[in-house]
């Protein structure tokens, strides 16, 4: 499939307008970023590969939280006395 594209200027930069059919067919859409580079003369979008999040459970993100207050009480110390320089209290 082949298109034709006007570069123009916005601001201080150049921008082309991308058909909405190429969005579709690289499943881009606004916002989505793309690695430019040269190859034989000519200029070449690929769409960067989007990082997956692990999505995690209650579970998962409670895990350890039973050792919560022994950590308050091993570093109350680090918490007692008055400021000494320009700590936000």
């Amino acid at each position: 499939m082949t298109m034709n594209a006007t570069i123009r200027r916005q601001g201080g930069a150049a921008v082309m307008t991308i058909p909405p059919a190429f969005l579709k067919l690289l499943d881009l859409d606004i916002g989505s970023q793309v690695e430019l580079s040269v190859e034989s003369g000519g200029l070449v979008a690929k769409p960067l590969t989007r990082l997956m999040r692990k999505r995690f459970t209650a579970e998962e993100l409670l895990k350890g939280a039973e050792h919560v207050a022994e950590l308050n009480r091993d570093t109350a110390w680090a918490r007692e006395g008055d400021p000494v320089g320009r700590e936000i209290i």
